[in-house]
């Protein structure tokens, strides 16, 4: 059994910290459970390009506003508490902080922990997959 605070978690190494965005790593790769599970603060006025080539991403608003778009269609979404959106093509969007929000993601496959966004907006593949 894993059981961690949020606390516990922003207090160490495993808060990561980018522009436009923190996330905090409450399960990872080395957890072995097949999945990574984070809850990620999007900053008030963040404008984030991201296509994660390398991951599948489902994400649960809890609190605040934003939207989604997504690339290949233009199509935009409204994101309140709530909502849910899964990346489940790997889809290309931008996600747009209206407010302050927090999200609860999970990823797979898990992330190892450090990652940030690259140029493309993916989180780089693990190479030990």
């Amino acid at each position: 059994m894993i059981v961690r605070t949020l606390a516990d978690i922003k207090a160490s190494d495993k808060n990561v910290v980018s522009k436009g965005w923190e996330s905090a790593r409450l399960l990872l790769k080395d957890d072995g459970v097949g999945y990574s599970f984070h809850i990620t603060t999007i900053y008030a006025g963040a404008e984030l390009p991201m296509h994660y080539k390398n991951h599948l991403e489902t994400v649960y608003c809890i609190s605040g506003e934003g939207s989604i778009e997504d690339l290949a269609t233009g199509e935009i979404h409204e994101i309140k508490p709530g909502t849910m959106y899964s990346l489940n093509n790997h889809d290309r969007h931008i996600l747009r902080g209206k407010t302050e929000m927090i999200m609860a993601c999970v990823f797979n496959p898990p992330v190892t922990g450090r990652e940030v966004h690259d140029d493309t907006g993916a989180y780089p593949a693990d190479k030990a997959a």
